[in-house]
């Protein structure tokens, strides 16, 4: 397994099952569910994308002026569309309005893409859940399921 965070470059790595872990960052209310999956999958031969940057700026702008920040959302966008799935995790403890955005993009273009854990205790859940059956998005209750699919996945089973 190969993981890349952003915003280093991926596109010379081929021939691998890719995913995008998309989901709840939100510094210090989130827990690092995305090291919990890439170490429980860190067996299995795939590329992993990661957007949870080792070093993340909460004094940057967050506009489309601001370089480093378009950066690191060009990154998200074109690590998802180059994905051949992408898991996306809402944390309880978080809003993850970004998340809950990629969702909608991902749900309407691609829901054969996509595989959501949307534990009990997230507060638009509901909204989740409603989006993912109309469209046919596949998901799991908790993170235990989460991780244990991520890996049926890439084992292709």
């Amino acid at each position: 397994m190969i993981e890349i965070k952003a915003p280093d470059k991926y596109s010379h790595i081929t021939g691998k099952k890719t995913i995008f872990l998309a989901g709840s960052i939100e510094m210090g209310k989130a827990e690092n569910w995305q090291e919990r999956l890439v170490s429980a999958l860190r067996h299995i031969d795939s590329l992993i994308l990661n957007p949870r940057r080792t070093h993340w700026n909460a004094e940057w702008d967050q506009s489309i002026d601001n370089p480093s920040f378009k950066e690191q959302v060009d990154w998200e966008l074109d690590a998802i569309a180059a994905s051949d799935m992408v898991f996306m995790y809402f944390a309880p403890e978080t809003k993850s309005p970004i998340t809950l955005l990629e969702l909608g993009l991902q749900a309407a273009a691609h829901p054969e893409k996509l595989l959501v854990c949307c534990p009990e205790g997230f507060w638009r859940r509901g909204n989740v859940d409603i989006v993912c059956r109309r469209y046919g998005v596949k998901q799991v209750a908790n993170i235990d399921e989460f991780v244990k699919a991520a890996a049926n996945y890439l084992m292709g089973k």
